[in-house]
């Protein structure tokens, strides 16, 4: 007991310092974030643009597609360009021509020592820092002024209906008009022109330093991997080293209780379902559905890339655009994994109470709509205000934001607040009794409410930021939301539910698996607050979240191993014992969690966290590689295992097609790894080369893009993606014959008799 109590201070001791310590590094972003200057002007006092456009113009692009529709800084879709290395590219050209006409007309008539001279200016003029603080100002040569108002052109050329760039549109998945009003386009155009500024303009006081560490990678600027983010990569290599040869040494060293021998009938066969536990069965079925729709989106996605708006044929991108089908693709993955966790929360807070509060089902009856309208109004609403053009107040409110996993209208995300505090209540009120009531149980039975309670409260992050908050500091805290919300409090939440089925199963000691969780969190906490900051290196931040998001990435890694032997271990407890073959595919679903912790989170992900990587592979297919098997793997694979286990109590055993399961199962995992080894790694790694040896301009070009190497690594997913498809449609026949069929039969055993054993 006293061990327990040291490790759930440490567990608050390390809460409380690593938000500190974020929160801290929250400020100096704010205070070093690249100025928005007053007005760009030309050193004969022309004006370019204003600091109003700039703002603006930030609202234009999110409102357009914004990080479904090409990234900036990185962040954001993967077919259309990454618009701040796309401008500074085509100015740094545009620029060089210039400079080398002034020398000779015909500048490929200039010598070596005239193009050095060139070259040299080119860098020195593009990196010099002219914002004056007292004024608010940026100054530019006449000569740079002309290279950006060329590059400006292409922008409203672009955005606009210019039928000369119609083939490009295609290549980009781009429609045509994207922005109507001129006036948005030219602020769009500022927009750019700031995110490149700040990308290739030394920070005052620096020399060889912009404000976004050098990213990206753009030989003509001087644009190169810094010394910071080279040594603290090696820093961070071998503290994972170091790390995951303590956490093995400690656990093979440590006192190893004996393996609880399972009980000889199922503890749970008596449970009664509550009325609202039965509620949470139309929870699953809408699971399913969504899991469904994801698919038909990523596929819809992904052939966007070969065919730009059209679907064999069918113009297709005319009523459902790829912003729009990639939006749904992305949020629909969080909503139905998010579903599949409330629920789980909501059927087992009742049977670990021990009894029914008044009017549970109600409010869980309640929720679910709540959640539906939810998810409805926002995709509709996204999806008709992308259709219809509708503007940045529009997006910002209703529509879609713009933002990668956090694109519901600010509306629907308070409305989704509401509802996440009403089911962190819901669970609350069911746990009461058990948190009240000493036993084995009640550390794990509190961990499971501590996080449910920060899964509700921290969504409220995604209320930071506003129409004119500045794009570095809405990085920040999206990615508040991203990181700590979908990887964090949700991952500590379902690895305590977990650890709750297999006490209850008896798989695991209460007591043991108490010490295990809150190490297992201090653990993760102390990697994964602050490893929020990898994805914060070049998004206008100081060099300080460089260091401290390269160390403490690097440990997020280290629990993921130990996950992965608890899976296995697990697994083989369950040989031998007839009435465990009941739960015999939730607890692989479980088990398939620990590898693609290991080999998704931990392996892919590890291999673009350093600053070293990561540099060169930002926004670049090995993202989506490490995304799609950490997301789905991870999350998703432990979502479907959820609520498998729920299923399991909801309906009579008899009822359980399991024959569906194993096919279900396994072209789920070998799907996913086909998509994932087949198809996204390897353009990933590709599209790395080009990054390294070009630029990241070149690797996201339509020369790179658009190859006929990328066209045969888009069309080898096919394999994986039907293997994929099948296996869901497996899984939804498997939870659809259970539609309609009545509840599991009544026991003479009430909820509580379960829960008494605990």
């Amino acid at each position: 007991m006293k061990s327990n109590n040291l490790l759930w201070r440490w567990l608050g001791f390390i809460f409380v310092l690593s938000f500190g310590a974020l929160g801290y590094l929250g400020w100096q972003i704010y205070q070093s974030a690249p100025p928005i200057p007053n007005q760009v002007v030309t050193t004969k006092g022309e004006v370019l643009f204003t600091g109003e456009q700039i703002r603006q113009g930030q609202q234009v692009w999110l409102a357009a597609g914004g990080q479904q529709q090409g990234s900036v800084w990185g962040h954001g879709a993967y077919l259309a360009p990454d618009w701040s290395a796309d401008w500074l590219h085509r100015e740094a050209v545009a620029l060089r021509e210039l400079r080398a006409k002034a020398i000779k007309s015909d500048p490929a008539a200039l010598s070596a020592g005239e193009r050095g001279a060139v070259d040299a200016s080119l860098k020195e003029e593009m990196r010099a820092n002219t914002y004056d603080a007292a004024t608010g100002n940026v100054t530019v040569s006449p000569q740079r002024a002309q290279a950006i108002r060329e590059t400006a052109a292409h922008y409203l050329a672009l955005f606009g209906n210019d039928q000369s760039l119609d083939k490009l549109r295609s290549q980009y998945s781009m429609v045509e008009d994207n922005v109507p009003d001129r006036a948005d386009r030219e602020a769009l155009a500022a927009f750019f022109f700031w995110t490149s500024w700040s990308a290739t303009t030394d920070r005052p006081g620096e020399t060889g330093l912009s404000y976004t560490s050098n990213w990206p990678h753009e030989p003509l600027v001087g644009n190169t991997l810094t010394a910071s983010a080279a040594v603290w990569s090696m820093a961070s290599i071998i503290l994972l080293l170091a790390a995951i040869a303590a956490m093995l040494w400690l656990f093979g060293a440590g006192k190893h209780e004996d393996e609880p021998q399972p009980p000889k009938a199922d503890p749970l066969a008596g449970v009664v379902a509550t009325p609202s536990m039965k509620a949470t069965r139309k929870y699953f079925f809408v699971v399913v559905g969504l899991i469904l729709l994801q698919i038909a989106m990523g596929i819809l996605t992904a052939h966007y890339t070969v065919e730009g708006n059209a679907l064999f044929g069918i113009p297709l991108g005319e009523v459902l655009p790829y912003v729009t089908s990639r939006t749904i693709h992305t949020q629909v993955g969080i909503f139905w994994i998010a579903t599949a966790w409330l629920a789980t929360g909501l059927y087992l807070a009742p049977m670990l109470g021990g009894k029914e509060p008044k009017f549970q089902k109600l409010g869980v009856d309640f929720l679910f709509y709540a959640l539906v309208a939810i998810v409805v109004g926002s995709t509709a609403t996204g999806w008709l205000g992308t259709l219809q053009r509708s503007g940045t107040d529009f997006s910002f409110w209703l529509g879609n934001q713009g933002l990668e996993f956090t694109s519901m209208g600010r509306i629907w995300q308070y409305l989704l607040f509401v509802g996440l505090i009403l089911w962190a209540v819901l669970l609350g009120r069911a746990l009461w009794p058990a948190l009240k009531t000493p036993s084995e149980s009640r550390g794990l039975i509190a961990m499971v409410f501590l996080s449910a309670t920060c899964i509700a409260g921290f969504y409220a992050t995604s209320l930071t930021w506003g129409q004119h908050t500045h794009y570095s500091m809405v990085e920040y805290w999206r990615w508040w939301l991203v990181h700590l919300w979908v990887e964090g409090f949700f991952e500590v939440f379902a690895t305590a539910a977990i650890a709750l089925i297999f006490t209850k199963v008896g798989l695991v000691r209460a007591s043991s698996a108490n010490r295990a969780i809150v190490a297992e969190t201090i653990v993760f906490l102390f990697g994964g607050i602050l490893g929020t900051l990898h994805h914060l290196y070049f998004t206008g931040t100081p060099t300080s979240v460089i260091a401290i998001g390269a160390v403490f990435s690097a440990l997020e890694v280290v629990p993921l191993t130990l996950i992965g032997l608890e899976a296995l271990a697990t697994w083989r407890r369950t040989q031998g014992v007839a009435w465990l073959q009941a739960y015999k595919w939730p607890v692989l679903f479980f088990v398939a969690v620990g590898f693609w912790n290991t080999v998704g989170a931990g392996l892919l992900g590890f291999a673009i966290n350093p600053p070293a990587a990561l540099y060169y592979v930002q926004g670049l297919n090995m993202t989506p590689a490490h995304g799609h098997a950490a997301l789905f793997g991870v999350y998703g694979m432990l979502g479907i295992g959820l609520m498998l286990f729920c299923l399991r109590g909801l309906y009579a055993r008899h009822l359980h097609a399991d024959n569906l399961l194993k096919p279900a199962f396994w072209a789920l995992n070998i799907g996913l790894a086909g998509m994932v080894f087949l198809s996204l790694l390897p353009a990933g790694i590709y599209q790395a080369w080009a990054s390294i040896t070009e630029g990241l301009w070149y690797a996201r070009s339509p020369e790179i893009v658009q190859s006929a190497v990328m066209h045969t690594l888009v069309w080898m997913r096919v394999p994986g993606d039907i293997v994929f498809a099948g296996g869901a449609a497996i899984l939804a026949v498997y939870v659809l014959r259970l539609l309609g069929r009545g509840g599991r039969r009544e026991a003479k055993v009430p909820v509580g008799a379960a829960t008494a054993r605990r």
